[in-house]
Parts: C-alpha cells; structure tokens; sequence
C-alpha cells in the first residue's frame, strides 16, 4: 500500500505541550501558565515546566527526526515568546529561538511546517477579553506579519491556527480548557474572531510574500470529525445534525463559502444574533485557501436524548461545549478505546475525508495530526506499544483509500513525535511514538515509531505490520 513518492510524511507537536522554558529569555505568560496555575485545573497541579524541554533540547529531537527519516515537523510558535503582552515590538529572543530551529530542520533535510497558534494566547489580550474581543484578531495579524518577516525566506507552508473549535468551545463555554470561561455567547464569538484572524493573518503572509517574490501557501488546521446518530430517531439524526454544524460546518462554510450555516444560527438565536460579524468579515475568512490540515482522532456519537445515556467526556448542560444544543449528548458506541477513553474506528477518518472533498471540491488536504494515547510501559528501555502501531495502520489504510477514492490527501502528520503535556490532563498521558522521561529527560523510540520510520522510508506500509 504505497503513497506518491511527493507525500509528505512528518510528526508534530505543539509549543506549550513541549517547550518548557515558560519564563526564559523574556517570554510572556500565555492563558495557559495561568490556568495551569490554577488549583485544580490541571490534573496532579501539572505545569508547562518542563514539559520536553524542547526549548533547550530542539537540536537532539531534530536529530532524532532524522534518523527516524521523518520529511517534515509540524510545530507551534509560541506567541507569548514573539511578544510578550500580544502587541508591539516583537522580543528578538523568541524569534531567535524558532530561527535557530528553522534552520536547524532544514539543515536536517526536514521541512518546516509552523502553524502560528496552538492555543497559547498571550495572558495580557485574554485581559483585554481575549478572543470573544475583536481586537485579538487585529493583533493576531500583525503578530502573523512579525513571525513571518523573520522565517518567511525559509518556509513555504504556513498555517494560522490549530483546532480553533478547542480554542472557542472548550475554553470560553465548557471551561475546561483555557481560559475556562464558561460563557456561551462569547465562545460564539470566539469562534468568529479566530478565523477572523485567521483571515487577517493569512492576508499579511500573502502579501509579505508577494513583494518579496515569494508564493507561501496558507491554510488552518481543524478538527473536523464525523459526527454520527446513535440511533436512527428523529431526537438522534437532530442531535448530530446540530453538533455538525457546531463542530464542523461553522469553520467550513465560512472559510470555503464565505457563509455561516442557516441551521446553526437558528440553533443559537436564543444565545446571539451574530451581531458580531462586520461587513467584509467574510469577504477576510473566505479568501482562497491553499491547504485544510485535518486533526483526526475519532468519530461522535451523539444523541438527543440523555436516556441513552452520555459520556463523562462532555459536562453536562450549560457547562457543555455544545453552545445551543446543551441537551445533546455523547454515547459510548461500545467500541475498544484509547486511554482517553475515545472510541477507535478508523472509517471515521475516511468518511471525514471523502466528506471534505466532495463538499469542497479542489480543496487540498493534509492530515496534521492522528494518533492515539495508550498506557504506556518503558521495559528495559523499550516500548511495545502494538495497540498505537494498530492505530496507525488502520487510519493510515483508511487514508489511503480516501485518496483512491480521488480525495486529494498531500501528506500525514502522526500526533505526538513525543510524549508531552497533555492539556488538561497534565503528563498522565501520552502520544507519542517517542517516549519522554519527564524527569531524566531522556527519549526512547517505541516500537510505534520504529514502525512509522519503516512507513516513512518505503513510502507506504509494505507486507504485514
């Protein structure tokens, strides 16, 4: 089962989930230094410190990148590291720093893939009301214009923001995630704002490169899925209809038809009349995009009615993510999970694919992220991690027939390169096909990334895995 010999292989990870270094060379505090330094926020009072101590070590993993044979490292660029407080002059330390990795990798023969948000807002715009305020959008431009100015001779594929449904719902209505504000209305406008910036973002870039006869291609990661009914009810097919347009349609359609879903708006016209939205706004968002990344981990299950029950994933009603459909819930499918507790059910990955290219005709995608947690045990300095290398293979498998199928699938991007902070969930799991000793600092290969290195080098998955 062999990709085209032009497929981009690469790994990725994200900045606070791997830096470390919070407070070295003038970096400021993101949202998520504060909510970690919240009791009880994180899990076990976990922190950004050390995490990978990429920030110091980025040398040895790059190395480590190559010798696995990887082609291409998506990272995140720390805007708190860029400017501190959100806006004005740029701190030439942070740009050093991912100046200093940029050419490191293309030293490596590794391609450079920044996405310029991975959730690290800097504290002192979330002040300000972070991204429910219009403003944070403006500054995102200008900081887009800084970090491009710096790497933009180097780089040529770009993206502006990572799962910007994580950054919106997650932070600003169920709260648990930074900020942890729990306010649906301004989740709502979050959302907008984030590809607001994402658009004024993606002007900046464009332009830059123009007059500087460059031709960078942008694009936005998402995390789109496929949203199921649990059963075939009028409650359930309502339910997923509703967390389709919540999860999916609401950063599809305006990014590709320079529209927001009818439906979806009748779902929130209790909450908001989308007053939010200025003349030109989508005219900004919808401007051509050059690249969808796909973050894909698995599918939803989801059902109008709570008798069937509900995951312990989601909080209930007004503390859900689902803004105007509070009364949906997600159910269990009774399929084998991760250590998330996340259904595994590689179709998911397919029918997301098929779906984006049959809705959106012409639009190139990546998958930027997929992988899976599990518990993972470091036996006499290895890791036989066979439930992650049975992950892999069925979504790689499962990719590889979405593009003969005739989707235009460019390249795959296996989540984590190595184990780091998890969010919400602190260092008590892992992603990795690389496993991090969070104390020693010590890497070790697992028999997952061993196995991708073998996938990455044939260019496919050859034989039996």
């Amino acid at each position: 089962m062999r990709f085209p010999q032009d497929f981009v292989w690469g790994a990725a990870t994200a900045s606070f989930q791997v830096e470390g270094a919070t407070t070295a060379d003038g970096r400021g505090t993101s949202i998520w230094d504060t909510f970690c330094a919240t009791p009880g926020k994180v899990e076990n009072g976990d922190t950004g410190d050390p995490a990978c101590d990429h920030y110091n070590r980025y040398r040895d993993d790059v190395a480590l990148m190559r010798e696995l044979g990887i082609g291409a490292y998506r990272f995140s660029v720390a805007w708190p590291r860029i400017q501190p407080d959100g806006r004005g002059k740029p701190l030439r330390a942070g740009l050093d720093f991912y100046d200093r990795l940029v050419d490191c990798l293309l030293e490596a023969g590794i391609e450079p893939w920044p996405t310029l948000y991975h959730w690290d807002l800097p504290q002192a715009l979330e002040d300000e009301g972070g991204w429910p305020n219009r403003d944070t959008a403006k500054r995102f431009g200008d900081y887009a214009e800084i970090v491009y100015t710096r790497l933009g001779d180097r780089i040529t594929n770009w993206n502006t923001l990572n799962e910007p449904w994580c950054a919106a719902f997650l932070g600003y209505a169920s709260g648990v995630h930074a900020p942890g504000r729990r306010e649906p209305a301004a989740a709502l406008a979050a959302a907008h704002h984030l590809m607001l910036g994402h658009g004024l973002a993606a002007a900046a870039i464009r332009d830059l490169g123009s007059r500087s006869g460059r031709t960078p291609l942008v694009g936005i990661v998402h995390n789109q899925t496929t949203v199921r009914p649990y059963t075939d009810s009028e409650a359930d097919v309502d339910a997923a209809r509703r967390i389709d347009a919540l999860r999916n349609r609401i950063f599809t359609e305006p990014l590709v038809k320079g529209r927001y879903p009818e439906d979806l708006l009748t779902d929130v016209a209790a909450i908001t009349d989308y007053g939010f939205v200025e003349d030109g706004d989508l005219e900004t968002i919808s401007a051509p995009l050059d690249m969808m990344g796909v973050n894909f981990y698995n599918p939803s299950w989801v059902s109008g009615s709570r008798e069937n029950g509900g995951s312990d994933r989601l909080p209930p009603d007004e503390y859900s993510p689902s803004v105007g459909s509070q009364h949906v819930v997600e159910v269990d499918p009774g399929l084998p999970v991760t250590a998330m507790g996340w259904p595994i059910d590689a179709t998911g990955l397919y029918d997301t694919l098929t779906r984006l290219a049959n809705d959106y005709p012409g639009l190139t995608l990546y998958v930027t992220e997929n992988g899976a947690a599990f518990d993972d045990k470091l036996v006499d300095g290895a890791v036989h991690d066979t439930d992650r290398i049975a992950y892999l293979d069925a979504h790689l498998r499962a990719a590889h027939a979405a593009m003969e199928a005739g989707v235009p699938l460019k390249g795959y991007f296996a989540w984590s390169l190595m184990d780091n902070f998890e969010w919400a969930l602190g260092y008590g799991k892992r992603f990795g096909i690389v496993h991090v000793d969070y104390e020693s600092q010590v890497r070790t290969v697992k028999d997952s990334g061993r196995w991708y290195s073998r996938v990455v080098r044939d260019g496919g998955i050859i034989g039996q895995r």
